[in-house]
């Protein structure tokens, strides 16, 4: 039987060659049009509940009304029920035809094992909105894996990887299209170490894209990449997630731009004055976050660079008075085209690098 998984498992890979593999099957990677590389549609976020800080303002009542709107964005992470993004699908299928009538085509479903990932929610809301909607494999941090993943060997880890994409994940026929996002904290621990050289040899296995979420320290992005690339992973086609809460330094930045992964600006809409995970951060604002983008451009990375909003919280979507999935399209485009990136180099950021990024090889 095992040569038989073999057999069907180099059948399907020689299907998705020179594809892109969503949620309703492999398409042409020239069908995407513009990409949004890291969102969530449905999951929890209970692992990073962090109560209010002593002294602070206590958790309103009912946080959900106008006034509390600010108090939210403020503190998203201190209010469970702003945690259980799953619990709005009806919201999020609206905010998916309005990001389709706004230009949008495919978004990248950043959701994986430990925060739980819902495929059969993501195949009904890409049949219900013609959004093209790519599934994500593996597993997030390490606070999220089960005793059961911890003992795993690499070589089990992989194959578990390997058979999402290529057979279904979850007990489903739903297949992911990319790896990730594989979640890492500061210091990495062993089990994720574990979880990034499976995802390596996947990735060698398989040809497809992998997005990395790095911990917040500024020396984890090239941390990863070095263990990825140990491991016979291809960082030219792998992301590294928000770069924006992460590398600050414009030296450093480039240091890293030049180890060739591709450079993610994901937290559009996002603004907080303490960002409750490191404090020492200062969460950048959007303006600052198209001044990055523009430095990259201007240095020679246009190639390289991915954004998106990375929603994972209720106050976010349009419902909750947030900015929704359209914010980049919508507002950050038409700023972008005033601060010294082209057209063409916007239409390479939202569509080209996300295509060659997404295309199996």
């Amino acid at each position: 039987s095992v040569c038989m998984k073999t057999a069907s498992s180099s059948n399907v890979l020689s299907v998705i060659v020179g594809k892109v593999q969503t949620v309703l099957g492999p398409m042409d990677p020239e069908q995407l049009g513009r990409t949004m590389t890291h969102e969530h549609l449905t999951m929890s976020f209970e692992c990073c509940y962090c109560p209010p800080a002593a002294g602070a303002d206590p958790e309103p009542e009912n946080p959900f009304q106008m006034q509390h709107m600010h108090w939210l964005r403020q503190n998203p992470y201190s209010c469970r029920e702003n945690l259980y993004l799953q619990q709005e699908t009806g919201a999020v299928r609206d905010e998916l035809l309005a990001y389709r009538k706004a230009g949008g085509g495919t978004i990248v479903e950043n959701t994986t094992t430990g925060i739980d990932r819902d495929l059969p929610t993501l195949k009904q809301l890409a049949k219900d909105t013609g959004v093209h909607i790519i599934a994500g494999a593996g597993f997030y941090v390490d606070a999220t894996h089960s005793e059961a993943t911890r003992k795993m060997s690499v070589e089990k880890l992989t194959d578990v990887i390997v058979s999402e994409v290529l057979h279904g994940a979850d007990g489903t026929d739903i297949r992911c299209g990319v790896i990730g996002e594989i979640g890492t904290s500061w210091p990495i621990t062993d089990s994720e170490t574990k979880v990034l050289r499976a995802t390596a040899h996947a990735q060698a296995q398989l040809g497809c894209p992998v997005i990395i979420h790095p911990g917040r320290s500024p020396a984890a992005p090239a941390e990863i990449l070095r263990i990825l690339q140990e491991a016979g992973g291809d960082i030219s086609k792998t992301v590294m997630s928000h770069l924006d809460r992460t590398i600050f330094d414009e030296a450093e930045l480039l240091e890293f731009a030049k180890l060739g992964s591709y450079l993610e600006y994901d937290l559009f809409g996002t603004e907080m004055l303490n960002y409750p995970f490191h404090l020492e951060v200062d969460m950048p604002s959007d303006s600052q976050r198209v001044k990055a983008l523009a430095f990259l451009v201007k240095e020679g990375f246009e190639d390289r660079l991915v954004i998106s909003h990375d929603i994972h919280t209720k106050n976010r979507l349009a419902k909750f008075g947030g900015h929704g999935y359209s914010h980049i399209l919508r507002n950050i485009v038409p700023k972008m085209l005033t601060r010294g990136i082209t057209q063409q180099q916007v239409d390479k950021i939202l569509m080209d690098n996300p295509k060659h990024w997404l295309t199996f090889k």
